[in-house]
């Protein structure tokens, strides 16, 4: 049995909450830079430059790439191999988010009672913290800053199970369609399918945690994240809905088996700060 302070886990959430919110990841910037060589539409290539100009300036100055720092999102794989010591993680997660909005001057967007007072928390917390345990004898914390604009496009709906894989192309494409500029495109769109109904919207969120190009091992998964990256650009809705052919970078997909009657499926959508962080400890 290992032992993992519970210091330790603070001390990494946040660090990460901090360099996640102003250091775009590089290959999220990588596929922004690509997506300029192919974009036809100059309104769009300008758009795509004024966000490159927008994370060199978050880098060098140390400013958030978005002044909405999110909901502090947080999946922890806990090995079954691992103690924690001095405390209890979820707290010891939301004391991380604490200092790193504190630390990192992060705006604060949580409001308690959210059908009455909504009033601000004041440092962000609680995080929304999913726990999951792994084999081995490490911790390995994902933290996502979650954007307003960009989860309130969230969807899930439950198809007959006859309509297969074009449901689901046809439910991602309505879903960006509708959302036009709320989500702030060019954009990384996760799909859960299958599972249950908070399943399915669990794997679309962590879905979202691999890197730009990375395929489903799944050929067919892989095969379906390809068309409906291609069906997607075909909207046009192109960056920040001016128009064009970039309006996802990627789209990353994951399924669970299901019941007989059913075929659930989730979508969570990034924007084109497309911010994670993650380490192991």
């Amino acid at each position: 049995m290992r032992e993992v302070p519970a210091e330790l886990i603070t001390e990494t959430v946040a660090r990460l909450a901090i360099e996640a919110t102003h250091f775009l990841p590089e290959d999220v910037e990588g596929a922004i830079r690509a997506a300029r060589q192919t974009e036809r539409s100059p309104l769009a290539v300008q758009i795509i430059d004024e966000i490159l100009e927008n994370a060199q300036i978050a880098r060098e100055r140390m400013l958030p790439l978005c002044q909405d720092t999110g909901t502090a999102v947080v999946l922890l794989e806990i090995g079954q191999d691992v103690h924690i010591t001095g405390g209890y993680i979820i707290d010891a997660v939301n004391e991380g988010i604490r200092r790193g909005y504190s630390e990192g001057y992060l705006r604060k967007s949580i409001a308690a009672r959210p059908f009455s007072a909504r009033t601000n928390t004041g440092d962000n917390t609680p995080g929304v913290i999913h726990t999951e345990i792994v084999p081995g004898d490490r911790v390995k914390v994902m933290f996502m800053p979650k954007g307003g604009g960009c989860e309130n496009m969230s969807r899930y709906q439950n198809f007959l199970p006859g309509m297969g894989k074009q449901a689901i192309i046809d439910f991602v494409c309505e879903t960006v369609d509708i959302s036009g500029g709320n989500p702030c495109p060019p954009l990384v769109i996760g799909v859960g399918v299958g599972g249950t109904a908070e399943k399915a919207m669990m794997m679309a969120k962590h879905a979202l945690f691999r890197k730009i190009g990375e395929r489903n091992p799944d050929p067919e998964v892989a095969e379906l994240e390809q068309e409906l990256l291609q069906a997607v650009n075909e909207l046009g809705v192109g960056p920040q809905a001016v128009g064009g052919t970039t309006t996802a970078l990627d789209v990353f997909v994951e399924t669970y088996p299901t019941h007989i009657t059913a075929l659930p499926v989730a979508v969570n959508i990034q924007c084109h700060s497309a911010r994670t962080k993650q380490a192991v400890i």
